[in-house]
C-alpha cells in the first residue's frame, strides 16, 4: 500500500534501429534521447499503460521529442495513429510484436488504432501538450477507524482481522510477493507494503467464496481503494450501507492483474455505516473441452482509505471504461453419438430433429446441396485443413436419398473419390460445380448412372490458399442463372481462366462472386466483409449474406463495398463502407466479438456463424418464411434473424433463437429445405470449433447429417429431370422455392423454347402476385426468353422488384443502349422507389462511365435518399469515376447534390490528381463556397482549406 502514488514516464535510452511511424525490425545500438518515451499494450479494449490505465492521457511538454512503443497483446491487426498530425506506426499482427511512433510535441492531439472498426471499439486515448513539470503525486488517504483504533482494510497485520469469509475462495488470500505465486507469473500486481488480498488468482480461480468487513462510519466525503481481476459479474466490490444492506457502490476488475486506484463520492452517505463486500462466484470452469477455464476468476483487493477532497490518479480505475461478461453459457452436452445429438436438441413447438446419417456413412461433411431428385450430394472434407499435392487430394462426393420418407438417408452412393480441398458443392446445367482452391471446377454427370460423364473441367484458378476455411466456398444458383459463392477476407486470389495473364484476372479477398455456366464470365458482384459461408435470396430475389468477426449479416447489392474485418478496399478512393444491415449482433458487450465467446447465449451464442438458409419452403408456419437462418459455432444454436424492408434495402432484426444444440461439438455448416419443405443440415462434428492449420486438432473420424421437419411437412418423392417444360414453367407457381429454383435451372440447361416463354409471359403480366411475376421474369432471362424492348416497357411496370430486377438485367452485359439509358434516366427523375433507384445506381456502375451523367445527376437530387443506408454510398462508388472524365462536372454535380456526403468525398477525389488544374478547379469551388457562408459545407471547406490553403 502506497498512500503516495506517482505516474511518470520513462526516460531512458533504448536500442534499436527506430524511424517515425516504423515498427522495430533490427537491434542495432540507437543513442537517441527521448523525453518522454511511453510504452502501452495494443489489444481490442484499449491502449494500456504498464500500471493498467486504460487509454491513459499520455503528455508532453511543447517540443519534446516523443516515443510511443505499442506491443501487440493478441494475435489482431494493430497500430497507433495520431489524427491531427496524421502520422502512424507501421501494422502489427502477431502477439508480441512492437511498433513505435516518434514524434516531436507541437499541438495536443488523439492517438488511435486506424484499423477499421477498432477506434470505436475503444483504442482511442488523449496526447496532451502541457507546461511546467510532468508530474502526478497523489495526496495522502486515511484508514477508517473503529472504536478509536485503525481497521485492518490494508492487511497489514498480515491478518483477516476485522473481515468475515465465506465459501473457499478466501481461505488463504494474503499474498506477499510480486510476481505472485497465485497468479502467472507475468502478471505483474504492482502492491505496495507487506500484503495485498486476492480471491484465488489464477492458481485456485475456481474457488468461490465471499469476504466481508465490519461495519464503519464514513468520515470523510470520498474513498479510494485498488482492486484488479475479471471484469465478470460474479467478481466483485460492494460498499453497502449497514443498516439497510444497500448497495450504493459495486465495481469488478477490468481483466488485467494491476491493482489500480477506484475512487468513490461518499458525500451523500457521511456519518452513516457502510461495509465492504468482496464477491467471487465466478468458478471460471469452461464447459467446452478446448478452452481453458478463465484465468480471470478471481478478484484482487487492497488498501481502502479516506480522502478529504476528491484524489486524483493517472491509472485510476473507471466504471466505464469496465466492460463486464456475464458468467459462461452453460453448455449441456459434448461428443454425443448422433442419436443422442438429435434428442440434445431443443426445437420449437411443432417441430422435430432426426438423425438422417451419421458416421462411418458420412465423414467431415463439409458442403453440399440438394439436386432436382430431392437426393443430397455431400462432400466429405478429408483433405482440409492442408491441401494435398496436385493428384493426391481425398476429398469425395456422395449422393444420398431418404427412399421411404422415414427421415433416414438410407440410400447411399459415392460419385467421385480423389478431389483436394473442396469447400463448395452445387448441381445443375449438366454437372457437379465445385469450389477447390486453387480451381472452380466443373464435372459432367452421368445422370442414368450418378458416374461423371467425363474428366473435371478446370473453369478457372488462381482461388487463393492462404487460408484454407476462407477460401470460395457456399455455391447457390443466383435467380438470373449465375452461380454465387462467398469468398473470405483473409485468403487472397486473382481469378481467371487456366492459363491467363494478370491483367486478365480478376482480384478478390472478401465478398461475393458469381460465374455464369454458358457465357462462363466470371465478375465480383460485391466487396467486403470477412469470412462469409453462407448465401442465400429471398422471394424477390435479394442475396443476404452471413459472416464472422465483424457484424454478421449483409443484404448484398451488386457492385457494393461493404465493411471490411481487415485490409483495404481494391479501389483507394472508397472513403466509406456500406455497414451491416442488422440492427443487432450475436455477442456481448463491447469488448469485441471474440470476448464474447462462450458467453453470449442471452444475444445468440458469439460471433462465429456457418450456413445461410432463407426459408422458402412452404410448409413451415409463414412467420418463417424470408427469414434467414444461421448456425452459430461458438454458441451451438440456430439462429435466425428477420429482414424488414426500410428505405432502399432491410434492416435485419433478430428473432428468438431457432433451438439450441446443447452439443459444444456441434458444428452444422450448411443448411437447405427439400421437396417435401423439411431443412437438412450437415454437421462437421468436431471438439474443435475454431479454424487451425494444424489438421491434428481436428478430428477425422465424425460427421452428421440432422433433418429438421414441421408436423405440416409431408414427405414427397419428386424427379423434376423427367418433368416435361410447361411442367417446369407451372412450378414457378409453387409454394416451395425448391421447386421453382430446380425448375428454372432445368428449364436455363434445355435452353429457348417458344412454348415455355408465351407461358412464362402469362404469368408475367397476369398474375397479381410479385413474387410470381419475378419467377417469371428470372426464368424468361435464363432462357433467353425476352428482347431488349420487353425488358425496357417493364420499367414501368406498376412493382418496383419488377421494375428492379429489369434495370439490372439491362445492364447485365455491362452497356445498354440510348433509349434503355434514356428511360434509366427518366427513372432517376420520376421514380418514388428507393430501391430503384439502388438498381440504377447499381447498374451505372457497370456501364462507362462518360454514360452515366444523366442518371447520376438526376439521383444526386434525392434528397429523400440523404440518410439511407445504401444509397448515399453506392452513389459515390457510381459517381467517383466521372472526376477522371470531367472534372468540372464532377466538381458541379457533387455541389447540387442532395447527399452531404457526394462534395467532400469528390473534393477529396480531386485534390488526389494534384495538377495545377485540379487545384484551379478546387480554389474556384472555395471561392464559391465561402460566398455562401453555409454550415452545411464545413467539412468541404475544411477539406479544401487543407487542398489549396487558407
Amino acid at each position: 500500500m502506497s498512500l503516495t502514488r506517482f505516474f511518470i514516464p520513462l526516460i531512458v535510452v533504448f536500442s534499436g534501429v527506430l524511424h517515425d511511424g516504423n515498427a522495430q525490425q533490427t537491434s542495432k545500438p540507437d543513442t537517441t534521447r527521448f523525453d518522454r518515451d511511453y510504452a502501452l499494450e495494443a489489444s481490442m479494449v484499449g491502449y494500456f499503460s504498464p500500471d493498467g490505465a486504460r487509454n491513459p492521457t499520455l503528455k508532453a511538454n511543447k517540443g519534446d521529442r516523443v516515443r510511443i512503443t505499442i506491443t501487440n497483446a493478441e494475435l489482431m491487426t494493430h497500430d497507433i495513429a495520431l489524427e491531427k498530425m496524421a502520422i502512424k506506426s507501421k501494422t502489427i499482427l502477431e502477439k508480441g510484436m512492437s511498433t513505435t511512433l516518434i514524434f516531436t510535441a507541437d499541438k495536443s492531439d488523439t492517438y488511435y488504432c486506424s484499423v477499421p472498426g477498432h477506434r470505436a471499439a475503444g483504442m482511442v486515448g488523449r496526447f496532451e501538450v502541457v507546461e511546467g513539470v510532468i508530474s502526478t503525486a497523489v495526496m495522502q488517504g486515511m484508514i477508517p477507524q473503529k472504536d478509536g483504533r485503525p481497521l485492518n482494510l490494508n492487511f497489514e497485520t498480515g491478518t483477516l482481522k476485522d473481515w468475515s469469509a465465506t465459501g473457499t475462495a478466501f481461505t488463504e488470500p494474503l499474498i506477499t510477493e510480486d510476481p505472485s505465486p497465485m497468479h502467472e507469473k507475468d502478471m505483474k500486481i504492482g502492491f505496495e507494503g507487506k500484503y495485498f488480498l486476492s480471491s484465488g488468482g489464477t492458481v485456485n480461480a475456481k474457488s468461490t467464496g465471499t469476504l466481508t468487513s465490519v461495519p464503519f462510519k464514513v468520515t470523510h466525503p470520498f474513498a479510494a481503494f485498488r482492486v484488479s481481476g475479471g471484469a465478470l459479474e460474479d467478481t466483485r466490490v460492494e460498499l453497502l450501507l449497514a443498516g439497510t444492506h444497500e448497495i450504493i457502490f459495486h465495481i469488478t476488475g477490468q481483466g488485467r492483474a494491476n491493482l489500480q486506484p477506484v475512487v468513490v463520492d461518499l458525500q451523500r452517505y457521511l456519518n452513516q455505516d457502510i461495509y465492504i463486500k468482496l464477491i467471487d462466484n465466478e468458478t471460471g470452469i469452461s464447459q467446452i473441452p478446448y478452452i481453458p477455464h478463465d484465468k480471470w476468476a478471481h478478484i484482487n483487493f487492497d488498501d481502502f482509505l479516506f480522502y478529504p477532497t476528491r484524489p486524483e490518479f493517472p491509472n485510476e480505475l473507471k466504471q466505464k471504461d469496465i466492460i463486464i461478461l456475464p458468467p459462461l453459457d452453460p453448455v449441456l452436452n459434448a461428443g454425443l453419438s448422433g442419436v443422442e445429438a438429435a434428442k440434445a436438441m431443443t426445437p420449437p413447438k411443432g417441430f422435430k430433429i432426426t438423425l438422417a446419417a451419421a458416421e462411418p456413412d458420412v465423414v467431415r461433411p463439409i458442403c453440399f446441396t440438394i439436386d432436382a431428385k430431392n437426393r443430397l450430394w455431400v462432400v466429405e472434407g478429408h483433405t482440409y485443413p492442408v491441401p494435398a499435392p496436385e493428384g493426391q487430394g481425398k476429398d469425395r462426393i456422395l449422393i444420398f436419398e431418404d427412399t421411404n420418407g422415414d427421415g433416414t438417408l438410407d440410400k447411399r452412393k459415392v460419385f467421385m473419390e480423389g478431389l483436394n480441398l473442396v469447400s463448395g458443392i452445387e448441381v445443375g446445367m449438366g454437372g457437379v460445380w465445385l469450389g477447390a482452391a486453387p480451381y472452380l471446377l466443373f464435372i459432367p454427370i452421368d445422370a442414368k448412372n450418378d458416374k461423371p460423364a467425363g474428366p473435371i473441367q478446370k473453369l478457372l484458378d488462381g482461388w487463393g490458399m492462404q487460408d484454407t476455411h476462407e477460401t470460395l466456398n457456399s455455391l447457390r444458383w443466383g435467380p438470373d442463372g449465375w452461380l454465387y459463392g462467398t469468398h473470405g477476407v483473409f485468403t487472397h486470389s486473382k481469378v481467371g481462366k487456366p492459363g491467363a495473364p494478370d491483367a486478365e484476372r480478376t482480384k478478390i479477398n472478401a465478398g461475393v462472386w458469381r460465374y455464369h455456366p454458358t457465357t462462363h464470365q466470371f465478375e465480383v458482384f460485391a466487396e467486403g466483409t470477412s469470412n462469409p459461408w453462407g448465401i442465400d435470396f429471398n422471394d424477390y430475389g435479394q442475396p443476404f449474406i452471413t459472416a464472422c468477426v465483424i457484424p454478421h449479416m449483409y443484404h448484398i447489392i451488386q457492385n457494393a463495398r461493404y465493411q471490411r474485418q481487415a485490409g483495404q478496399h481494391f479501389n483507394p478512393y472508397t472513403y466509406d463502407d456500406i455497414k451491416t444491415a442488422a440492427d443487432h449482433v450475436h455477442w456481448v458487450g463491447e469488448r469485441g466479438p471474440h470476448a464474447g465467446n462462450f458467453r453470449s447465449a442471452a444475444k445468440g451464442g458469439g460471433h462465429a456463424h456457418a450456413g445461410a438458409m432463407i426459408y422458402l419452403g412452404g410448409s413451415w408456419p409463414e412467420e418463417y418464411r424470408n427469414d434467414i437462418f444461421m448456425n452459430n459455432i461458438n454458441g451451438a444454436r440456430f439462429n435466425r434473424d428477420h429482414p424488414e424492408r426500410s428505405g432502399s434495402g432491410y434492416t435485419v432484426q433478430h428473432r428468438p433463437d431457432f433451438m439450441a444444440m446443447n452439443d459444444s461439438w456441434s458444428q452444422w455448416l450448411n443448411f437447405k429445405y427439400d421437396a417435401g419443405g423439411s431443412v437438412f443440415a450437415i454437421d462437421w462434428y468436431d471438439k474443435n470449433q475454431c479454424h487451425s492449420p494444424n489438421p491434428d486438432v481436428h478430428d477425422k473420424t465424425m460427421g452428421r447429417i440432422f433433418k429438421i421437419s414441421h408436423e405440416n411437412d409431408k414427405w414427397v418423392q419428386a424427379d423434376l429431370s423427367k418433368a416435361s417444360s410447361m411442367e417446369l414453367v407451372n412450378y414457378q407457381l409453387h409454394a416451395n422455392d425448391w421447386y421453382v429454383r430446380q425448375a428454372r435451372t432445368i428449364l436455363q440447361e434445355r435452353g429457348p423454347d417458344k412454348k415455355v416463354h408465351k407461358a412464362l409471359k402469362e404469368i408475367l403480366a397476369q398474375n397479381p402476385d410479385a413474387t410470381r411475376k419475378l419467377r417469371a421474369l428470372w426464368a424468361l432471362h435464363v432462357t433467353k426468353g425476352l428482347t431488349e424492348k420487353e425488358m425496357v416497357d417493364l420499367l414501368a411496370n406498376d412493382n418496383e422488384y419488377v421494375r428492379s430486377w429489369s434495370i439490372q438485367l439491362l445492364a447485365e452485359n455491362k452497356t445498354v443502349s440510348p433509349e434503355t439509358l434514356k428511360r434509366f434516366a427518366e427513372l432517376a427523375k420520376n421514380d418514388n422507389s428507393a430501391l430503384v433507384r439502388l438498381y440504377l445506381t447499381s447498374a451505372m456502375i457497370r456501364i462507362e462511365p462518360s454514360q452515366r451523367w444523366e442518371v447520376l445527376e438526376a439521383l444526386t437530387q434525392k434528397a429523400e435518399d440523404k440518410d439511407d443506408h445504401n444509397l448515399p454510398l453506392m452513389l459515390w462508388y457510381a459517381s467517383e469515376p466521372l472526376s477522371v472524365v470531367d472534372t468540372k462536372r464532377a466538381l458541379q454535380m457533387a455541389e447540387m447534390s442532395k447527399l452531404p456526403k457526394l462534395l467532400p468525398y469528390t473534393i477529396q477525389r480531386v485534390t488526389a490528381f494534384g495538377t495545377e488544374d485540379s487545384k484551379k478547379l478546387l480554389k474556384d469551388l472555395k471561392d464559391r463556397l465561402g460566398k455562401s457562408h453555409s454550415h452545411a459545407n464545413h467539412e468541404s471547406q475544411r477539406l479544401l482549406d487543407e487542398a489549396v490553403g487558407k
